[in-house]
């Protein structure tokens, strides 16, 4: 059995340490696996909440306005009980990477059942996306913020202020390309962990859709191309990415937000 601690940087590194005494992570899931009592499934929800707490927390930055952190943990546990229930040690998958993205889902699932960005917010993302892609086709790259701003007509500082509006639907916009054939959301890591429970057609289309997307993230712009593999493939926090960068959380944020949907303009309408 594979339970080992394997979480992105950045990600609690959960340990025995958060079980009773003598109670080992590998034997607590060996009993939940064979017995499938309540006390062991609480014991594995106390282990691992850590990971709840790092999801919600990474896709607050914005949304905390609207949504209150403690909202979107409540929403993570769900996710948590739920990769509990269906993981099988058995393939050999580390644990926290499964988890990882039921959480993320049970999150996003529920901010979107609760219609939590406004109407002129989704304008927003849709005007800059419409110029990114206009600019993108005409200049053969990813335009500046001087060139989207004079494009849309705006002052820079207009642009950013946008930006940071946006970034409440941007946080989670990555994560909405990877759809299934009738329309539901995937969690990435979830179709790595478990192929069997995609249709060959189903993997051809997500080994294309990969495939555009990193060929969409080689021609971004090198600080935002930078934030992009910072946030979603180490598992980054904004602020860890403005340390690096040298700039501010916020400026970060309106990176992240340009860049994903830059990258939804560069990819074909029938893979967004």
């Amino acid at each position: 059995m594979n339970t080992r601690t394997h979480a992105p940087d950045g990600a609690p590194n959960t340990s025995p340490a958060g079980l009773p005494p003598g109670d080992g992570v590998r034997a607590l899931w060996d009993r939940w696996t064979r017995d499938r009592t309540t006390a062991d499934r609480e014991r594995l929800i106390l282990h691992y909440a850590p990971l709840v707490k790092y999801v919600a927390g990474r896709l607050s930055v914005g949304v905390t306005a609207t949504v209150d952190l403690g909202d979107l943990i409540s929403y993570g546990i769900f996710g948590l009980i739920d990769a509990i229930e269906r993981f099988d040690p058995a393939r050999g998958a580390p644990f926290e990477g499964y988890a990882i993205g039921r959480i993320k889902g049970a999150i996003i699932d529920e901010l979107r059942a609760v219609d939590w960005v406004p109407r002129a917010v989704r304008d927003h993302a849709r005007a800059v996306q419409t110029a990114l892609s206009e600019l993108e086709a005409e200049l053969n790259r990813t335009p500046t913020d001087e060139e989207l701003a004079a494009h849309m007509q705006i002052s820079v500082a207009r642009l950013r202020d946008i930006l940071d509006q946006v970034s409440l639907t941007s946080l989670i916009a990555l994560d909405e390309l990877f759809v299934d054939a009738d329309g539901g959301s995937t969690a990435l890591a979830e179709t790595l962990h478990d192929p069997r429970a995609i249709d060959p057609q189903g993997r051809i289309e997500r080994r294309e859709l990969r495939a555009a997307l990193a060929g969409a993230i080689a021609r971004l712009p090198d600080r935002e191309r930078t934030v992009i593999v910072l946030y979603y493939l180490e598992g980054m926090t904004l602020g860890q990415i403005g340390d690096i960068l040298r700039v501010t959380e916020s400026r970060v944020s309106q990176l992240h937000t340009k860049a994903v949907l830059a990258l939804r303009a560069k990819l074909p309408a029938t893979m967004r």
